[in-house]
């Protein structure tokens, strides 16, 4: 099986000076045209030039990004088929994508109702008499959960700005 190697070089930034090459813009083609001949030399064929950002240090902390030329190369490799099986079985098939379907969460009406209808089975299979409050004791439980008032922790906390609104508060009360 055939496959392709790649190699990516910065472009060059300034022009190469050579015998009846006169000007910058020759002198740049002539480097740009050495380098693509050494590595074509080396079996590389020219894919494409792509200008990509780099971020940069500039001073101790600062940043600033910068955009370079890099030339792409490849050339066919064989790649022996026994050395991808392994490979290959890791990697998922994606072909067929599984759609996921939501399911609506069960009403309270339909857990009491499910809870219930658990509860005669249980009685029914068990030797020992169940209570029937337990299931109405555990959805007055849950209702009260969901109905109780819920304050986020960090609403409660003290701030400064908060302690002085406080402070003015008392101030103006107690006048």
């Amino acid at each position: 099986m055939t496959g392709f190697e790649y190699k990516v070089v910065p472009a060059p930034m300034r022009g190469l000076k050579a015998k009846g090459v006169k000007g910058t813009p020759a002198r740049f083609a002539n480097a740009l045209q050495s380098v693509m001949n050494e590595l074509g030399a080396e079996g590389w064929e020219y894919q494409r030039t792509d200008t990509l950002p780099v971020e940069e240090r500039q001073g101790l902390t600062g940043k600033s990004t910068s955009f370079q030329n890099m030339l792409v190369f490849r050339r066919a490799i064989e790649i022996d088929d026994t050395d991808t099986g392994p490979v290959a079985a890791l990697i998922e098939d994606q072909t067929q994508v599984e759609e996921t379907v939501e399911t609506p969460l069960p009403s309270p009406d339909h857990i009491e109702g499910e809870a219930a209808g658990a509860a005669q089975q249980t009685a029914e299979t068990s030797a020992e008499p169940v209570v029937e409050d337990e299931a109405p004791q555990a959805q007055d439980r849950v209702e009260e959960t969901l109905q109780a008032p819920f304050a986020f922790p960090w609403n409660n906390r003290v701030t400064a700005q908060n302690s002085k609104k406080s402070a003015d508060d008392d101030h103006v009360a107690a006048e």
